[in-house]
């Protein structure tokens, strides 16, 4: 009888909806801020939404392992470029968009700080690259030729 209750409760865990708990509204809006997507499927916006908490959940895993590892309390952001670098797939990608550690801490809280500018204007850290750069050709930059004759 055992086996027919775990058989019952797993048909009913496969037939609930997974809901995602990441807002699929502003998911929605962020996938838009690329200028080449112009409608986004809802499928679509499903995976990604799930895709993006499955990833954000491992890099918080990862990083609070090295943060026990090193016997510490509170995650920091070198917490989560040694996470980052220890795996290589993730290491590709997202390394060279996170931060440089300052080796100077800041006394004074966030709130505190300049907020004058906008993201674009602030300087980036060195070490690091801005994504932006990544989506837009520069206006002197000519198309790539491809010639397939071989003559």
């Amino acid at each position: 009888m055992a086996e027919e209750e775990k058989a019952s409760m797993a048909e009913e865990e496969s037939n609930e909806a997974i809901q995602p708990e990441l807002p699929i509204g502003r998911v929605k809006k962020i996938m838009k801020l690329d200028n080449d997507i112009n409608k986004v499927n809802s499928e679509a916006l499903f995976l990604v939404t799930c895709s993006t908490e499955l990833f954000l959940q491992f890099l918080a895993e990862k990083s609070s392992e090295i943060t026990a590892e090193r016997k510490r309390k509170i995650v920091k952001l070198e917490h989560i470029r040694i996470a980052v670098k220890k795996h290589q797939p993730t290491s590709d990608f997202l390394l060279d968009s996170l931060p440089m550690p300052s080796s100077q801490p800041s006394d004074r809280p966030a709130t505190d700080q300049k907020r004058s500018g906008s993201v674009s204007e602030k300087p980036v850290p060195a070490g690091t690259r801005r994504i932006d750069h990544f989506f837009h050709k520069s206006a002197n930059e000519a198309p790539i030729l491809i010639d397939n004759d071989e003559s």
